[in-house]
């Protein structure tokens, strides 16, 4: 049985690898980006509550008194 010649195989995956890397290179390079995002001036809405002046206090179920 003859033996196989492993000599060029090397050079056959360095060149793979190499034509890969150019194509996806190309590949990527003709994608249409979007620019990049602008940000904006948000203003803060101040919303005056009739709740937020006035302590407001929350009773927990088990801090009531057994009726």
């Amino acid at each position: 049985m003859p033996q196989l010649d492993t000599s060029t195989w090397s050079i056959t995956i360095a060149i793979t690898i190499i034509t890969l890397f150019i194509f996806f290179q190309m590949k990527i390079s003709s994608f249409n980006f979007p620019p990049k995002p602008q940000s904006k001036n948000l203003k803060t809405h101040t919303i005056k509550n009739p709740w937020e002046n006035k302590w407001t206090k929350i009773y927990s179920p088990l801090s009531l008194p057994l009726q």
